[in-house]
C-alpha cells in the first residue's frame, strides 16, 4: 500500500462538476492499494497517517499530528500509485483489482474513522472520474509505503553424497531496489548473509570439511 500525504489548508473532490467532499486544514491522502495488501497493511497505514507529525506548534516545526490538531483528513483512492513503468507506459498489474479493492478501501476508511473521528474523515467516490483540488500548505508532501510482503524462497544446496537439501530463507520482495526504511535495509542484509552462508556450506561440503 502506498500513500501520498499532503498537508493542506483546504482540499476537495468533485465529480461531474459537483463537489462531493471537502475539508479545511488537515491532510489529503492519495492511496494506492496493492494486490498483496492485507488487513495488516491497513493497520500500519492508518497508524502512520494519523501519527504523522507535519504540523507546527508554538513556532516549532514538525511537532503535531492531524489528531493532535483536531484537523480533518480527505482520502482519495488512486490505483495509479501502484503503476510500474514498462518503457514509458504505466502498467497496473500490481494494483488490487475491481470489487476486491473497493471492499478493501472501505475497510481502510472504516479503520481511519474508528481510530480517529468518523466526521473528520472524508473521501471521494471510489471508481469515479474525479477532480481533486488540493491547496498544499508549505508545500509539505510525504510518501508512505507499507513494508513489502515477505516471500519464502528456497536455495538448493548439494551435499558430497550428491543429495540435494532445500535451504529456506525469507527475503523482502522489492528490497533490492528500494529501502523505504532502515528495517527493510536490515532485512536485505540479513538475507544476503544467509545466502552467503548457504554458499559457504556448499563449498565446504564439496571439499569434505563438513
Amino acid at each position: 500500500m502506498r500513500a501520498i500525504v499532503q498537508r493542506v489548508t483546504q482540499a476537495s473532490v468533485s465529480v461531474d462538476g459537483e463537489v462531493i467532499s471537502s475539508i479545511g486544514k488537515g491532510l489529503c491522502v492519495l492511496l494506492g492499494i496493492s494486490k498483496y495488501d492485507t488487513p495488516k497493511e491497513i493497520e500500519y497505514m492508518v497508524r502512520k497517517i494519523l501519527n504523522l507529525r507535519v504540523f507546527d506548534e508554538n513556532e516549532q516545526r514538525w511537532k503535531k499530528s492531524v489528531v493532535d490538531k483536531n484537523f480533518e483528513v480527505l482520502c482519495v483512492s488512486q490505483f495509479t500509485l501502484q503503476a510500474v513503468l514498462k518503457g514509458n507506459k504505466p502498467d497496473y498489474h500490481l494494483a488490487m483489482g475491481g470489487e476486491q479493492s473497493k471492499a478493501f478501501y472501505g475497510d481502510f476508511l472504516q479503520a481511519m474513522k474508528s481510530a480517529y473521528k468518523p466526521d473528520a474523515v472524508k473521501d471521494g467516490k471510489f471508481g469515479a472520474y474525479m477532480q481533486v483540488h488540493i491547496q498544499n500548505d508549505g508545500p509539505v508532501t510525504i510518501s508512505i509505503e507499507t513494508p513489502p510482503p515477505q516471500q519464502v524462497q528456497q536455495k538448493q544446496v548439494k551435499g558430497t553424497s550428491g543429495s540435494t537439501k532445500a535451504a529456506t530463507m525469507t527475503v523482502d520482495e522489492g528490497a533490492a531496489n528500494s529501502f523505504p526504511n532502515a528495517e527493510n535495509h536490515s532485512s536485505l542484509i540479513d538475507a544476503e548473509q544467509q545466502i552467503q552462508e548457504f554458499d559457504d556450506l556448499n563449498v565446504d561440503e564439496k571439499q569434505g570439511r563438513t
